[in-house]
Order: structure tokens, then C-alpha cells, then sequence
């Protein structure tokens, strides 16, 4: 798959979003990565064999204080890794498009304040954050 078609399907992901959400989004870069450092994987815990197909860096919405962002802050960060969301699609279309859309919005999720655990808790119940 080009790096071109996978751009345009976390587009397509983002585009999920709903605007309500995304108008929140603020000092967020959302980009793409071939596949996690291993300081990475280190970072998050993630053991041999296992890998991350996204991952948030930043300060979520719930913990900033009042002077987030008075002093020239760097935006959060986003990363969609293509190759183990390529892997876990199997490489169909279909599924591609699914495990897209899910990654993003659970990495969006993180910058709104929720856990693995409350993501998880949601995903099981059939809901998104948007609900």
C-alpha cells in the first residue's frame, strides 16, 4: 500500500470524528509512522511480539491547568503506525478502512482524557466517546 492511500485513509478515519470533537482538537499533530520506535514500545510497556498501531503523546484535555499553553507549548502528537495496522488488517481493504477509523479514534480518545481501560469498556459496550 502507498504511503499516499494510507494518508487518505486516517483522513477518512479523522473524518469520523465527530465535528464537535474535532473542534476541539487544539496544538495536535496528527501523523504516520512505518512502525513504533523501540523506545517507544519500551515507553508503553509493550512487550516482544506485541506492537502499537497508534499512540498519543501529550498533556490529555482533563490534565491541563489554566496555564496550559501560556508558554509556546509543542503540540500533542498522534502517530498512526501503517505497517502493524497493515499486519492486523491482513491487508484487506475492508478491514484496513476498520482498524484505520478504530486506532484513530481510540488516539483521539487519549487526548480527551480517557484510559485504556475506559476506551476498552466503551468499544466492548459498542460506543465511541462521541456518545
Amino acid at each position: 500500500m502507498t504511503d499516499e492511500r494510507f494518508e487518505q485513509l486516517v483522513s477518512e478515519g479523522i473524518d469520523t470524528i465527530p465535528e464537535k470533537f474535532l473542534k476541539r482538537l487544539d496544538n495536535v499533530a496528527i501523523v504516520i509512522a512505518d512502525n513504533p520506535t523501540k523506545s517507544q514500545l519500551r515507553e508503553n510497556h509493550v512487550g516482544n511480539g506485541s506492537t502499537l498501531l497508534g499512540l498519543y503523546e501529550g498533556v490529555a484535555l482533563t490534565r491541563r491547568g489554566d496555564s496550559y499553553g501560556n508558554g509556546g507549548v509543542l503540540p500533542d502528537k498522534i502517530t498512526i503506525f501503517k505497517e502493524p495496522i497493515l499486519n492486523a488488517s491482513g491487508h484487506d481493504e475492508a478491514r484496513l478502512r476498520e482498524v484505520v477509523r478504530d486506532t484513530v479514534w481510540h488516539e483521539i480518545a487519549h487526548y480527551f482524557g480517557y484510559d485504556d481501560h475506559q476506551i476498552e469498556a466503551r468499544e466492548q459496550e459498542g460506543k465511541n466517546f462521541s456518545e
